[in-house]
């Protein structure tokens, strides 16, 4: 998830700024609680991180300080979900290469659908966060099964309980996962099957290069 965002996208792309932010963010937190059983090491190591203006050191710039923004509500809830689908998507491929699939995942519609639509606003995507979190080469999000779908198709069903606003808003919700193999190619660059051929980048890829290009 974090090495495809920070190798594959472009430089300033929203995606992977986002990601060295949380990268950042999670660095300060974990220096700053072991600096006071570990105080050599925690200013040691704020010292040598590149991005920080204060040279009065880790002590002296006071505790955890993490900002509220960081807290929205139901985002928790919808990794969490993301997650439990993504290990029924691995556990029905005994431990193949998750990126030569592709996951179609089918949700009733209700909260949780909303929830992962919040990380997939598309129908199929290789670049959602959704799909990051798969692992896949793409994901489908739908609130029904193809009606192309074998007879003899492997699916998995799963449950999730999502717990809102202190329990005030509890829901049990029912998924399907259906992993296919995928009939596209391995990209040269981000070595997702994504490409029309495994000798030109796919679309993604091909983007970000061109962005590349057009600013040197």
């Amino acid at each position: 998830l974090l090495s495809c965002r920070l190798y594959c996208e472009e430089a300033k792309d929203p995606k992977r700024r986002s990601c060295q932010t949380v990268l950042a963010e999670a660095l300060d937190v974990v220096v700053r609680s072991f600096a006071p059983i570990l105080p050599h090491l925690a200013e040691e190591v704020f010292q040598y991180i590149p991005y920080k203006k204060d040279s009065e050191g880790v002590f002296r710039t006071g505790w955890i300080n993490a900002s509220s923004a960081w807290k929205k509500p139901g985002i928790e809830e919808a990794i969490e979900g993301a997650c439990a689908m993504r290990d029924s998507f691995l556990g029905s491929i005994s431990g193949k290469n998750a990126l030569e699939y592709e996951v179609i995942i089918v949700i009733e519609p209700g909260l949780l659908f909303e929830l992962m639509e919040a990380l997939q606003a598309e129908e199929t995507s290789s670049v959602s966060q959704l799909n990051e979190i798969m692992m896949a080469s793409q994901t489908t999000l739908l609130s029904e099964l193809p009606k192309e779908t074998p007879s003899d198709a492997n699916i998995i069903k799963g449950t999730f309980l999502i717990n809102l606003e202190g329990g005030d808003i509890c829901e049990q919700s029912s998924y399907k996962v259906i992993a296919r193999p995928i009939a596209k190619a391995k990209c040269p660059r981000c070595r997702r099957y994504t490409a029309e051929s495994s000798s030109t980048p796919c679309p993604r890829c091909l983007q970000v290069l061109a962005a590349g290009k057009g600013s040197t």
